[in-house]
């Protein structure tokens, strides 16, 4: 089973992009973040075209989850079940291949860092904290009541010095901060597994580079997106990759896709 997930940056924008790369890669399952659109806007019949059946949490052009799949699937949350939130930032659902039942889930972590014109405004940090809290707490949920399970996207974590180009200039940002390098650790601890730090722990991994000039040119990279799997799913890890050629194409995402895979049930 190969599960890929990606921060698309406009699902609309680059429906090129992502349908080419799904034709050339052929996942059984993709996960989406900051799809930026509502859900009547979704671009379902192009990935029906290609045989995948999307379950969409949208939300005007901001945020936004989405789950690809190749096989029969269904929604088991939208959201975190234990926190209110008006945004769409979590999207849980249940995937059966060759009778094996999956839950994968696609998340977009907040960012946290203040507006631009106001660098003393906490609110979307503590709002990032809060949101963390209570996805802490769900996915030990997941690992209590479920064997199988997949947790992929957009976390906004800057975990150690080795996932950025350049620590010192990240020092303060949210992405960096203690406060939710702790909170990730944290989850490790409690039995979940990065599967790409699981292979390569001493590779850097970069999945992100901003659109300034010579950002990607010069791997002026973080390492922001993961999956990560359940015991039971890491037992059957068979591999890890980061594909860069997504992220060198024309109008491409500032993110790029990360796939893991594993063998079948």
């Amino acid at each position: 089973m190969k599960i890929a997930t990606l921060n698309i940056n406009s699902v609309n924008a680059r429906i090129n992009n992502i349908c080419t790369w799904l034709k050339q890669n052929n996942p059984d399952i993709l996960l989406l973040q900051e799809i930026k659109t509502e859900f009547n806007n979704f671009p379902f019949f192009d990935f029906q075209m290609l045989g995948y059946e999307a379950k969409v949490l949208g939300q005007k052009s901001y945020n936004g989850v989405a789950v690809l799949s190749r096989h029969p699937v269904e929604i088991v949350s939208e959201n975190l079940p234990n926190f209110e939130d008006d945004s769409a930032r979590y999207l849980e659902c249940l995937v059966t291949i060759n009778n094996a039942k999956y839950t994968v889930a696609s998340l977009y972590l907040p960012n946290g860092n203040p507006p631009y014109n106001n660098p003393t405004d906490t609110s979307k940090f503590e709002y990032k904290l809060k949101w963390m809290d209570s996805f802490l707490q769900h996915a030990a949920n997941l690992l209590h009541n479920r064997k199988d399970v997949i947790l992929g996207g957009d976390f906004n974590v800057i975990l150690t010095p080795q996932d950025v180009y350049n620590p010192e200039i990240f020092k303060g940002d949210a992405l960096y901060r203690p406060e939710v390098q702790n909170r990730l650790k944290y989850l490790f601890r409690t039995g979940w597994y990065d599967t790409f730090r699981t292979l390569y722990p001493e590779r850097s991994g970069y999945t992100f580079w901003d659109y300034n000039a010579g950002s990607f040119q010069n791997d002026l990279g973080l390492r922001i997106d993961y999956i990560l799997s359940s015991p039971a799913m890491t037992d059957c890890l068979k591999s890890c990759a980061i594909d860069k050629a997504f992220r060198a194409g024309e109008k491409a995402s500032d993110h790029t896709v990360l796939t893991a895979e594993f063998e079948d049930r």
